[in-house]
């Protein structure tokens, strides 16, 4: 269940989803009510926004930073390498935050309803969520690219464990953020086609997804040539990585202003 159209006791149309019921913004106006509200910021971004969107914009400066030309070129190799190291970091912290805001959102449909035991809270099971599958697989992407960008920082590998370590996690990370990231959009977009629902929320999906597909060209490129040691496009891998690490750089931005302006109004 993503997406269900209620009524309040007072007999108040509103709407419930499940991005919003994680987020902790609430119910809001569904029809024309929405019209009179949406433009109003509802209250003070979270904390849990302000966490989420901070880590994932420091990891996506790193990323993108390592992938300008005018740092990689004016520094050493092994220092863009941990750049990108410790973007990775901030990457899996925020996607572990992330990933937690799934197991502590409430058991009912009101943002005051019971929350999860504590237990629950560190790690749960909830495979009938969309959003648990989205925020688990994007924590494993993560750890691939830790793997990868870890093993990038080490000198003297062969060619073959350079695919071993290098590659193929990276490979494997950008296919964990492609799918999670279209779970993510499904979630607000319910359809194929583009169908905003002039929330936040939809743009920082819509960028997310496009991020990923940008990490996942990059990761694509970076296949080594033969028995050399060359990427195929170097060009590529330096555009679609630094591509995906603004769209995510825009949406970590986002995630406070989602938390602020979409908050419940009713």
């Amino acid at each position: 269940m993503t997406h269900a159209l209620l009524d309040r006791p007072d007999g108040l149309p509103v709407e419930w989803t499940s991005r919003r019921h994680r987020k902790g913004l609430g119910l809001r106006p569904s029809g024309a009510r929405l019209a009179k509200v949406e433009q109003r910021w509802g209250g003070q971004p979270s904390g849990m926004s302000w966490a989420i969107g901070g880590l994932f914009a420091f990891g996506s400066a790193c990323f993108a930073l390592g992938s300008f030309p005018f740092y990689f070129d004016a520094v050493s190799p092994t220092l863009v390498a941990w750049t990108f190291f410790v973007g990775s970091i901030a990457f899996t912290s925020a996607a572990y935050l992330q990933f937690h805001e799934t197991l502590h959102a409430p058991d009912g449909v009101l943002i005051d309803s019971p929350r999860p035991e504590p237990l629950r809270h560190l790690i749960g099971w909830r495979p009938h969520r969309i959003d648990w599958w989205a925020a688990g697989i994007q924590l494993v992407g993560t750890v691939f690219f830790n793997i990868s960008t870890f093993a990038a920082t080490r000198s003297g590998l062969s060619l073959g464990q350079e695919r071993q370590l290098i590659w193929a996690p990276d490979v494997a990370g950008s296919i964990c953020f492609l799918v999670a990231s279209w779970l993510a959009y499904a979630e607000v977009n319910r359809g194929l086609l583009p169908r905003s629902d002039r929330s936040v929320g939809w743009g920082i999906a819509a960028l997310n997804l496009l991020g990923s597909v940008a990490f996942g060209a990059a990761a694509v490129a970076a296949r080594y040539v033969g028995g050399t040691g060359e990427p195929a496009n170097i060009a590529l891998v330096n555009f679609g990585t630094g591509l995906g690490a603004l769209c995510f750089l825009v949406g970590a931005i986002l995630l406070p202003v989602e938390s602020a302006r979409d908050k419940a109004t009713v």
